[in-house]
């Protein structure tokens, strides 16, 4: 007797993963977890990258996700498969950013978890716009029988007209989205590369575009350098990986950054959802408002 398929979904590998009965217990990368919270599914489990504590998830990444809650089993490389095993998930959920390749995980640790449990690949990358991104993981939350509420659709509607608003007009406050690195150099990010950065353009932000040269997503310079820019509104990535700020209270160059700009906290692997959208939108806003006073 041939086996029913009661669940399928096809993910952004072209791959269909199917089971006789809706998943429901749930592994998922940090960033996916957290956007398929927000969609009213709870992951029995989160993991991270390379880039994260293997103790501690990045609190910058979770967005709204009860902490206590979900279990944190570490990240990146030092991952095994019976580690990622060990609550018995009846699907997992990763990210890409192109290529199909799971990020957060090795090649050969993904590899050997597809050949016990079904993994699901939504890719996050530039290629695609934050909405499109939204669109897959919604489907995904619809397919495993939640769906994100209507209010937040709303909410989301009501944060673009208010930013789109305030940026109207000749006179608009300069934008720098960045990512500090120590006391000496700062990364600049490149806009038209990060896809959430890309709807802020849209919006009618105006952000700064570095200069051409090294680094596709990042222009790297030094602190000096940054603050030539004179921006209004700075964009502060607040991940675990980036010299935290209060780190930099020393440094002569970030302090008159910090003394003529707003700073934003930005987390550059977004949580996908409307929900968290319409708060950053309120974020850049709050700052751009303040910046015009």
């Amino acid at each position: 007797m041939r086996e029913q398929t009661v669940w399928q979904f096809s993910d952004d590998r072209g791959q269909l993963s199917t089971a006789e009965r809706r998943p429901a217990r749930v592994l998922a990368y940090v960033q996916a977890g957290a956007t398929l919270w927000d969609h009213g599914i709870r992951p029995g489990a989160i993991f991270g990258s390379d880039h994260d504590d293997r103790a501690v998830p990045d609190a910058a990444k979770t967005g709204s996700l009860p902490l206590a809650e979900v279990g944190y089993l570490g990240a990146g490389s030092t991952l095994d498969v019976d580690t990622l095993l060990s609550g018995e998930p009846d699907l997992v959920v990763a990210v890409s950013y192109g290529g199909g390749h799971v990020y957060g995980l090795a090649a050969q640790t993904a590899k050997h978890l597809e050949e016990h449990v079904p993994v699901v690949v939504i890719d996050v990358g530039q290629a695609r716009t934050l909405a499109e991104i939204g669109d897959r993981f919604a489907l995904l939350a619809r397919s495993l029988g939640a769906e994100e509420p209507e209010a937040a659709t709303q909410d989301l509607d009501a944060a673009r007209h208010r930013l789109s608003t305030l940026v109207a007009g000749s006179d608009r406050p300069r934008v720098v989205a960045l990512s500090p690195a120590g006391q000496e150099q700062t990364h600049l990010a490149r806009p038209r590369m990060w896809p959430e950065l890309r709807v802020l353009a849209e919006l009618g932000v105006d952000l700064v575009e570095p200069a051409e040269g090294p680094g596709a997503n990042w222009s790297t310079v030094g602190w000096a350098e940054a603050a030539a820019l004179r921006p209004a509104v700075v964009l502060a990535d607040i991940r675990a990986n980036a010299t935290p700020l209060d780190e930099l209270r020393t440094n002569a160059d970030w302090a008159a950054i910090e003394g003529a700009a707003r700073v934003v906290p930005w987390n550059p692997e977004p949580v996908c959802s409307a929900r968290a959208h319409a708060t950053f939108l309120d974020l850049v806003a709050d700052g751009v408002e303040a910046a015009g006073r």
